[in-house]
């Protein structure tokens, strides 16, 4: 079985801002899976980018995974604070992240997959975990190489992105997607 893709709110926004969550989906593949907090996020987000409103109705990223046990939601309380810093008066900030990382690192039916963020602290810690990460430079390289966008696209899309006010790793030229 081919690994679980986590796109945190950070690239699901990114996509969004520029139109584009269908391309991000055909990448997923119906891989793509979420926890409940990054699908709360993303529902505060559609705020700005109302395109985000379509993700629970359409699916493709599965039913947001709930953390329900005792154990679990104290560890992942833990990381929420101790590695992003996440402060007890803002119980939520952060919490998308600390859970992502708990259920690929701890719950054997999401090993190997991959979290994809563009939240450098963040990759950080998932690499430190030995998560495999990914950021939205890698997902539009992916849609080059499977041929869903040409190489002009993908470096036009990722402009369109920088334009919109996201924060994200950015191609110096078309050249790097053409490698």
């Amino acid at each position: 079985m081919k690994a679980h893709l986590f796109p945190d709110n950070t690239v699901l926004c990114n996509f969004a801002a520029v139109d584009g969550l269908d391309l991000l989906k055909s990448v997923l593949g119906g891989r793509g899976r979420w926890t409940e907090a990054v699908a709360y996020e993303a529902s505060r987000s559609a705020a700005k980018l109302p395109s985000l409103l379509r993700l629970p109705l359409e699916g493709w990223l599965d039913e947001p995974i709930e953390i329900t046990d005792p154990a679990d939601m104290q560890r992942i309380a833990r990381i929420r604070r101790a590695v992003f810093g996440g402060m007890d008066d803002q119980p939520l900030k952060h919490l998308g992240e600390a859970q992502t990382c708990y259920v690929i690192k701890n719950w054997a039916s999401f090993a190997g997959s991959w979290w994809i963020s563009d939240d450098r602290e963040a990759i950080r810690h998932a690499k430190f975990q030995n998560i495999i990460t990914r950021e939205t430079i890698d997902i539009v390289s992916i849609a080059v190489a499977d041929g869903e966008i040409d190489a002009a696209e993908a470096f036009s899309l990722m402009q369109q992105m920088a334009a919109s006010d996201r924060h994200l790793r950015l191609p110096k030229s078309v050249d790097d997607f053409r490698r």
